[in-house]
């Protein structure tokens, strides 16, 4: 029978699983302490990290649904569970891994897929979460302006052609005393030739 504590963390560590956004794993060994303080605190809020033992987690994330962890779990880990952007915490591992290279990217979970460390690191590449929406709140306002300049050109064309037609003067109520005239103009220009 298991004992009390290790069914706990197993609980808990199945509940992180299954509430986070994502999951990355990591190998620390040769960090102090005072750089995983360092690192938890410039993860922020977003983000929660632990050390945990692999065997536990091997269970809690077969509890959480989650297959294929078994060849990540090796050596030391620690996860690192995301409940905000990815992104810009994934980015924060990144940095963190660039300026202390003892801390090694092992891999991930999201939307309970396994990701290997290469796929944590693209994405790591994103942007935040807000400039993407941002961007597409921009697009959509693009196009949305296109959609209404074309559900109103025909409007326009149609305004336009009424008032040309309206402008204009039909042709039979145009007064005799204009093509006299010219009558005139034509008979006195055929005298003038003959003589």
């Amino acid at each position: 029978m298991a004992r009390p504590d290790k069914a706990a963390t197993v609980a808990e560590l199945t509940e992180a699983f299954n509430t986070a956004s994502a999951a990355v794993l990591t190998e620390y060994r040769g960090l102090t302490v005072k750089d995983l303080k360092e690192l938890r605190r410039s993860l922020g809020a977003d983000a929660t990290y632990a050390v945990t033992k692999n065997t536990l987690t091997m269970i809690a994330a077969r509890e959480a649904g989650i297959d294929g962890l078994d060849e990540t779990l090796t050596g030391p880990t620690a996860i690192a569970f995301i409940r905000g952007d990815v992104a810009t915490v994934a980015k924060g591992l990144r940095d963190f891994a660039k300026a202390h290279p003892l801390l090694v990217i092992k891999g991930g979970v999201m939307d309970g897929r396994v990701l290997d460390a290469d796929a944590v690191k693209k994405l790591a590449d994103l942007e935040s979460r807000e400039v993407l929406l941002a961007k597409l709140a921009g697009a959509m306002n693009g196009n949305l302006a296109k959609a209404v300049g074309l559900f109103a050109a025909p409007l326009s064309q149609a305004a336009r052609v009424f008032e040309a037609l309206k402008s204009q003067k039909p042709a039979g109520d145009a007064p005799a005393t204009d093509a006299a005239p010219a009558a005139e103009a034509t008979t006195d220009a055929a005298d003038a030739a003959s003589e």
